[in-house]
């Protein structure tokens, strides 16, 4: 089982974990990370994020076909939100479920680095100050070589 998700509403992290791992027939680890919206320069009102309909769901399927191929997964859920997101607000979701947690927490890892670095979302910092296009950053382009 896979899910992959881009959508604009905020969701219940709890309740999506406990529906996945209920869906888990089998795995003995499930392993989640849940990223939020920080204010790293305690200006920031809110993060904008952007993203191609369609393209940006299919590139994240195909990290996840990937992690899959690597990794003995029983499953795997990314959700990822789009659109005006104030500091705080829950931004994305990784869950992967196998028959032992090595294989779990890796696969999470690198979807979680993929996500970072390669999936199609722009965003963009609105502060006090005006807004700017977040750049990329080079630890998260080095955290790739380990994959």
């Amino acid at each position: 089982m896979a899910e992959v998700r881009v959508q604009a509403d905020s969701f219940d992290a709890g309740a999506e974990l406990n529906r996945f791992s209920e869906a888990q027939a089998g795995a003995g680890a499930v392993v989640s990370f849940t990223g939020v919206v920080r204010d790293v320069s305690g200006g920031l009102e809110a993060m904008e994020i952007e993203h191609y309909p369609g393209m940006t769901e299919s590139a994240i399927a195909t990290i996840v076909d990937e992690s899959k191929a690597r990794w003995p997964l029983t499953g795997a859920l990314v959700i990822h939100r789009h659109g005006r997101l104030e500091p705080g607000a829950q931004i994305m979701m990784v869950a992967t479920a196998s028959a032992h947690r090595v294989a779990a927490f890796e696969a999470a890892e690198f979807l979680m680095d993929y996500l970072k670095s390669r999936a199609p979302f722009w965003k963009k910092e609105v502060t006090r100050e005006g807004t700017g296009w977040v750049a990329a950053k080079d630890e998260d382009e080095a955290a790739l070589t380990r994959w």
